[in-house]
């Protein structure tokens, strides 16, 4: 996974995936979907990654306000293989963005109510605010996960609000196991390498460019070609067999995770569909 971030000053010296040449899409015979801007509102700048404010598509405007980042990225630290964080307070704060990337407020969770690096790299906050409160106070209203399954060669953007970045590329394909350490990830989407992205770019949404909506959610690389190490995983495949991409990076789908959220945006691991890890 991309190391958290200590501090700004120390963040160059710990990301570490090397950039690699950016791969054109491929020709297509029918004229491409119409791209939405994509801009840094609605994301979030944590002490240590990035993050956005997403709601759920059945999310009502008096909702109590989410916060989609990394189980990797947690105050707490990493989790260990099979842990699952539920319900548990907090009060961690997070820099809200506007579309230019200018900090316009401090938002503040109430506790994390998921968060895992078993299966997935995920963790979700809940705010002190509502979605309604966020867009009246500040006009900014909060990202949408999708709940459909993305596709190979769909135009991406990773959206870092900790560096203010913004990375364009392509859904290369998927790795059925991506091993990292000892943690294993299901599923989890490959970049075209354009999307060269580095420590603190780690809970940064990933965008679908035609819908604007959180297809995934930025989480690792290979920076230095080594095998199923920390920082540096490897794809598995259905047969067993390894590959190492160096310099290729990767991100962990996120249109499971509607499924898991009811009325009033609370957390049902047992709702039909729900299969997130449960502890």
């Amino acid at each position: 996974m991309r190391k958290p971030l200590v501090a700004l000053l120390g963040a160059l010296a710990i990301a570490g995936a090397g950039a690699a040449p950016a791969v054109a899409a491929p020709e297509r015979s029918e004229a491409p979907p119409a791209v939405r801007a994509v801009n840094f509102a609605g994301t979030v700048a944590l002490s240590n990654c990035s993050g956005s404010v997403v709601r759920m598509p059945d999310s009502e405007d008096n909702d109590p306000a989410l916060v989609l980042t990394n189980g990797h990225c947690l105050e707490s630290g990493m989790p260990g293989p099979g842990a699952v964080v539920v319900d548990r307070a907090s009060s961690r704060s997070f820099g809200l963005l506007n579309s230019s990337g200018t900090r316009v407020a401090t938002l503040r969770a109430s506790k994390i109510v998921y968060g895992t690096m078993t299966d997935t790299d995920a963790a979700i906050y809940q705010l002190t605010r509502t979605y309604a409160q966020i867009r009246s106070s500040y006009g900014i209203n909060a990202l949408t996960l999708n709940d459909t399954r993305p596709v190979a060669g769909t135009a991406i953007s990773v959206v870092s609000g900790y560096w203010k970045r913004i990375y364009n590329c392509s859904i290369d394909g998927f790795a059925y196991r991506l091993k990292e350490g000892d943690w294993t990830f299901k599923d989890s989407v490959r970049y075209t390498s354009a999307c060269n992205t580095i420590g603190g770019t780690s809970g940064s949404p990933v965008l679908d460019q035609a819908t604007g909506r959180v297809v995934a959610v930025n989480n690792t690389g290979n920076e230095d070609g080594q095998r199923c190490t920390v920082n540096n995983p490897c794809e598995v495949d259905e047969n067993g067999n390894v590959t190492v991409r160096q310099g290729i990076n990767y991100a962990q789908q996120t249109y499971g995770i509607p499924a898991c959220f009811g009325i009033d945006n609370k957390l049902d691991l047992s709702a039909p569909g729900c299969a997130l890890p449960k502890p």
